[in-house]
């Protein structure tokens, strides 16, 4: 049994890269004035904030088609931004109607909140996925009604990985003025190439592409009003009340400019590195691949006939680090992606993640193998 680990649950969380964090250490050392204070210090750090939105904003803008007249909120992380789009948008706007529609393939932070407003009194619709894994834009169309305020579709969603077609559902929601469009891009950003053109609410955090945990970013319209989450003072913005922390500001700045100019040479790194785990899965009998190749950071596959539960605990006692399925969701259920994409329920009991990172070692995939066959043999002999 192997002492080491290998870690491929990427999608779940990246390590900090250290240029980042030397950011974010130096600007906590010399830039630790409050930004809304009024003395030349506090002036200073409130400048090298703009500067860095700013750039932020530019990268944005040229890597993902985001419109010019979007301003950001800075937060705790994709959860809140999740929340106070959702929540802050349907109690802003319930004048227009209370009917919201989102899909089967969210995380938690998007799915608990409709919940929440469910209870409120407001009415969710959840549109089917295709047998490709992709939302149903037909489906889609025949809920649309006059009182629909909401549409909330993620990217990329954090079990299979699908890559869903938001300029499609763009082009859809132009015959709803009514009616806003919030994309959870967080398995997306800084890993494939995005198109957030005529999207008016964009969630986001860097901790999935080698920035800092505990921070968020959420991309709304300018013209657009939300109800806060957080009360207590304006701060950088009235949505979102706090002292900005400008050095993890500075640090998102930086990892998002490694991510953004280096994201075709860590794709196609990736790339090459499911490919190859593909062809070596496949050859076994029960094995059955449920992604595809749009997005090639996510793999997730079934081995039919063993919980995946059971087959994780496996692959732990060899140090191996997958994920059944998003790390905030119930582990004890089926998987409510597959379900909807195969009809089985068997493979959907089954299915689990591998998500990677160019960061990931030749060397560490043939162990993995290795460990895999070994697992497979286990339930299988």
């Amino acid at each position: 049994m192997r002492k080491d680990t290998i870690y491929l649950d990427y999608a779940a969380n990246t390590p900090v890269d250290p240029t980042v964090l030397e950011v974010f250490n130096q600007t906590t050392l010399q830039d630790f004035a409050n930004p809304n204070a009024t003395h030349p210090l506090g002036k200073k750090v409130h400048q090298k904030m703009e500067q860095a939105t700013h750039h932020i904003e530019t990268l944005f803008q040229t890597y993902t088609k985001l419109d010019p007249d979007m301003e950001i909120v800075y937060t705790s992380g994709s959860s809140e931004s999740n929340n106070l789009a959702i929540k802050g948008l349907a109690k802003a706007y319930k004048e227009y109607g209370k009917h919201i529609i989102s899909t089967y393939l969210e995380h938690s932070s998007v799915s608990a909140p409709l919940t929440a407003l469910q209870e409120d009194g407001y009415e969710i619709d959840l549109v089917p996925i295709t047998r490709e894994g992709k939302i149903d834009l037909e489906q889609l169309k025949s809920l649309l009604r006059k009182d629909t305020i909401l549409v909330s579709v993620c990217y990329v969603d954090s079990e299979v990985g699908n890559v869903q077609p938001i300029p499609e559902i763009v082009e859809i929601l132009k015959e709803y003025p009514n009616c806003f469009l919030h994309v959870d891009a967080t398995q997306a950003i800084g890993k494939i190439p995005v198109n957030l053109q005529g999207v008016d609410l964009i969630t986001f955090a860097p901790h999935k592409f080698y920035g800092l945990n505990g921070m968020g970013g959420l991309w709304k319209k300018r013209d657009l009003v939300l109800e806060p989450l957080i009360s207590g003072g304006a701060s950088n913005t009235i949505y979102r009340s706090g002292t900005p922390v400008v050095a993890q500001i500075c640090a998102l700045e930086k990892a998002l400019s490694l991510a953004m100019t280096q994201l075709e040479d860590r794709r196609q790194k990736v790339t090459e590195m499911n490919l190859y785990l593909r062809e070596k899965l496949v050859s076994y009998a029960d094995v059955k691949i449920n992604t595809n190749m749009e997005n090639p950071y996510i793999l997730n596959i079934s081995v039919m006939g063993v919980k995946a539960v059971d087959f994780k605990k496996k692959l732990e006692e060899y140090g191996v680090c997958i994920s059944i399925k998003s790390a905030c969701q119930v582990m004890l259920t089926p998987s409510r992606i597959v379900m909807a994409m195969t009809h089985d329920r068997k493979r959907a009991f089954a299915a689990w993640r591998i998500s990677l990172s160019h960061l990931v070692k030749k060397e560490e995939l043939e162990q993995f193998l290795e460990i895999f066959d070994q697992c497979y043999r286990y339930f299988k002999e």
